[in-house]
């Protein structure tokens, strides 16, 4: 997940996405973005916060580089917000939403282990 450091604390978007047993990288820049891409090959999606510093278009693109036919998914704050190359766009306001797209994409990490 590449978005801008949060004032205080975690995310509520971390915080959700884990509490669901999603595994999460953060990075809170443009730059730790790109690195991290080469760090961790076997990342699943990139999730990108549209007010992001620095050029998102630029991060997708070094994520697709990465991670082939891996999807890109743009947390927009207003609905015209926009990145080339995401693969999915959803509301920053609502972590629900990014959850469902998760699971319809991987499905419930919660029932792997048959629980």
């Amino acid at each position: 997940m590449a978005e801008p450091e949060p004032e205080q604390a975690l995310s509520a978007r971390k915080l959700v996405l884990e509490t669901a047993k999603f595994n999460v990288i953060t990075a809170h820049s443009t730059r730790e973005s790109m690195a991290l891409c080469e760090q961790f090959p076997g990342v699943d999606a990139l999730i990108i916060h549209g007010s992001l510093k620095g050029d998102c278009a630029k991060v997708v693109a070094k994520f697709k580089d990465c991670h082939r036919n891996k999807p890109a998914i743009l947390l927009a704050p207003s609905p015209s917000t926009s990145c080339d190359g995401v693969d999915h766009q959803v509301s920053s306001h609502n972590p629900e939403e990014l959850l469902g797209l998760l699971r319809q994409l991987f499905g419930d990490p919660r029932k792997v282990d048959g629980g």
